[in-house]
């Protein structure tokens, strides 16, 4: 089966590269690979980067096919030009500063035999202690209503819609698209292999910051869905949020086994909830 990799950029030079390297790395037959970059007007030099390992043809430059001011998640609109020009049975769509180990599309394309959309374990790639609290925290989620698809059967993803870009706000729109595919009795698995999540330059402050810009964006997210759908009040709710999903299925136990770790996590949660707060 084919692999379509569709990397979604907004001013990448300093990513772009290493993204396709690790594609082009990866320990899979290449004929059976396509990359599609969707990039949207960036004014950096992601683009030219980019058509030096990928067929030029298969750069795309969002506002050259959409309508942007009928959109309101752009990311969600670049996936689904991606798709729409894709030629592989399977679609990949990491971010733009990601790495990937190099058997995580064998491992994938196995599981897709049986599944239809797959998780993928990420290992968040940070500098100092708050790195290691970013990397303990995120392996809590896996698999979780807190994560988000990364593979898609194209068959799967076209049937029930893709990213609904006129109704919810980049933020929410993986665990939208995410939903939609469990409603639609999709089967959902998680890969064996991982992907690296580049956040190196990722200070305590810039964390902050971007998680109080995500506060006003769940409000279509919530109406879509319902205020009491059971997802939703995990997602948004503070029992699930900062208690249940780290002690779920015996993953209390590694709470106890990394004391340090467990304290930081609990306590950059307790920061970000408290302007969570402050910015309703």
């Amino acid at each position: 089966m084919m692999v379509s990799i569709i990397i979604t950029t907004k001013n990448e030079e300093k990513n772009i590269e290493n993204c396709i390297k690790s594609v082009l790395n990866q320990d899979f037959h290449s004929e059976n690979i396509e990359i599609l970059i969707i990039d949207n007007n960036s004014s950096d030099k992601t683009r030219e980067i980019a058509k030096r390992y990928v067929n030029p043809n298969q750069v795309y430059n969002l506002i050259d096919y959409i309508d942007l001011s009928k959109v309101k998640n752009f990311r969600g609109a670049q996936l689904n030009l991606g798709v729409e020009k894709a030629k592989g049975d399977i679609i990949f769509f990491p971010d733009a500063d990601m790495t990937f180990d190099k058997e995580l599309f064998l491992d994938a394309v196995r599981k897709l035999n049986d599944l239809d959309a797959l998780f993928i374990p990420e290992v968040v790639c940070g500098k100092g202690f708050f790195g290691k609290i970013r990397n303990f925290e995120r392996s809590f989620y896996n698999e979780t209503c807190i994560d988000g698809v990364r593979f898609v059967k194209r068959e799967v993803f076209l049937r029930v819609g893709g990213f609904d870009v006129k109704n919810i706000l980049f933020g929410p729109d993986d665990w939208d698209f995410t939903k939609t595919l469990t409603k639609n009795n999709i089967k959902l698995g998680i890969t064996g292999k991982s992907l690296f999540h580049h956040e190196e330059w990722m200070t305590v402050g810039v964390y902050v910051w971007k998680k109080g810009k995500y506060v006003n964006t769940f409000e279509g997210y919530v109406k879509k869905w319902g205020k009491n759908d059971k997802d939703i009040r995990k997602q948004l709710g503070i029992s699930y949020r900062y208690f249940n999903v780290f002690i779920e299925n015996g993953k209390w136990k590694k709470i106890i086994k990394h004391p340090l770790l467990s304290l930081g996590m609990f306590g950059l949660k307790f920061l970000v909830g408290f302007i969570y707060l402050l910015k309703r």
